[in-house]
């Protein structure tokens, strides 16, 4: 009897140390907002700040773009400091269901909960390649699962922010932003650009699970050099798979009645594969992938001229 109660206390000890960690991550997200709404921005390739003229570590003339300091700062200075915040309601909601549905789906496959993995170190090979098929399993389980819940929530958010290039109002609270997906789209509105977002999160957890896996059975064996090394394959496969962000994010606006999503400013696609190929025949798959020090490369020396601050496609890193 005493030992199924210390079972169930450890059970609800994990379960509240869980949504004390995800609730410190919704507090971080919601910080870092602004320059989240930057970044969403340029990918959808609005330059509203003249970039100036300069050269590269190899002494090529070059536009330097605004950094995401600066970007963040336009934005405050436009809308204010509220106005930074621009579709972190619909954002947060997203994540909570995400966290809530993705783990029941688990619960109800029966999948091997957090609790039960163990050191690697106390187990042979054959478990280590048991514990780590089973967990590969649930995070796949669990990312799937969380995308589709949370996406139609991450659509309205997308589209709250990018309603700062044409100045509308269509998407002002969750429930207006419903009816208007609704009436001009149809169910299909929701799910806008989520099948690259889906390849996207689920290689790149595939791809980084695998390889760590490899490195820690063949080459790695400190346990502070795999917390490290975990860290930067993530990072690294993450970065190989931007683009598809960037085709997810352009896809998202792309044919709604938004200025952003409309031509000139941005041509009305089929299909993500249509946004990939457009894209990629413009070098602008990596848009909003460099934050800090931000270029575009000068074609010819009259550009120096001037720059018209208006909402186009250029091609950015």
């Amino acid at each position: 009897m005493s030992g199924f109660t210390d079972a169930t206390r450890n059970s609800e000890e994990t379960e509240v140390n869980g949504w004390i960690k995800f609730g410190l991550r919704l507090g971080v997200s919601a910080a870092l907002h602004p320059f989240e709404y930057s970044k969403t921005l340029i990918q959808l390739g609005y330059e509203p700040i003249s970039p100036r003229p300069g050269r590269s570590l190899f002494g090529r003339p070059i536009m330097i773009l605004p950094n995401i300091f600066q970007y963040a700062g336009h934005i405050r200075k436009i809308d204010g400091f509220y106005g930074c915040y621009r579709g972190l309601a619909p954002k947060l909601v997203g994540s909570i269901l995400s966290m809530v549905v993705s783990e029941r789906v688990t619960q109800e496959l029966g999948l091997i909960p957090p609790e039960e993995i163990k050191d690697e170190s106390d187990l042979t090979e054959e478990e280590v390649y048991i514990q780590f098929k089973a967990t590969l399993k649930r995070d796949i389980v669990l990312t799937v699962s969380g995308i589709i819940a949370a996406h139609p929530f991450h659509v309205i958010s997308v589209r709250m922010m990018a309603q700062f290039v044409g100045r509308e109002t269509l998407y002002t609270s969750i429930y207006s932003s419903i009816a208007e997906i609704w009436r001009s789209e149809g169910i299909l509105g929701f799910f806008a650009g989520i099948v690259p977002k889906l390849l996207c999160d689920v290689a790149c957890l595939v791809l980084s699970s695998t390889t760590v896996y490899m490195l820690n059975k063949y080459l790695i064996k400190d346990k502070l050099a795999r917390q490290y090394n975990a860290g930067f394959t993530q990072f690294a496969f993450s970065s190989l798979l931007y683009s598809l962000q960037v085709v997810s994010t352009c896809s998202v606006v792309s044919g709604s009645r938004l200025m952003a999503g409309q031509p000139p400013i941005m041509p009305i696609y089929r299909n993500w594969v249509d946004c990939w190929n457009d894209l990629q025949s413009r070098s602008e798959l990596k848009r909003g992938s460099s934050l800090f020090w931000r270029s575009q490369v000068m074609p010819t020396a009259s550009i120096a001229t001037g720059f018209v601050p208006l909402p186009k496609l250029a091609r950015y890193q």
